[in-house]
């Protein structure tokens, strides 16, 4: 089992930035390949960006790519996603992933944290 708890949520005015963390428990971090969702209200859950166990390989949707940016700290057992530029239509609830390889389904999910990004 993977514990996430995601943090770093909340109001930011467009063009501004925010950096989100999910911490991971339960499992040896460097194992597990994670991921960031996001569900705005009335849509579905879109995938948003991707990194490997070892922080060598990310992946972005094109809707946040060079504005967006994955990370992790296998030190911490912490992944991060840092947002720059936002858009009013980034705002939704983020929530961080883990899966055990790039073969199978995201298994394991965090709580998910608001982001609003007012115009």
């Amino acid at each position: 089992q993977v514990q996430l708890v995601e943090s770093g949520g909340g109001l930011v005015q467009a063009g501004g930035s925010l950096r989100l963390s999910c911490a991971a428990s339960g499992r040896t971090f460097s194992s597990i390949t994670m991921g960031w969702f996001r569900q705005a209200p009335g849509k579905e859950r879109e995938f948003v960006t991707q990194i490997s166990r070892n922080g060598g390989s990310t992946y972005y949707s094109d809707s946040v790519k060079g504005r967006f940016t994955i990370s992790r700290d296998n030190a911490k057992n912490t992944v991060y996603l840092q947002m720059n530029s936002l858009k009013p239509e980034d705002t939704a609830v983020y929530s961080c992933a883990a899966r055990d390889s790039d073969y199978v389904q995201y298994r394991y999910w965090g709580q998910g944290t608001q982001v609003t990004v007012s115009s």
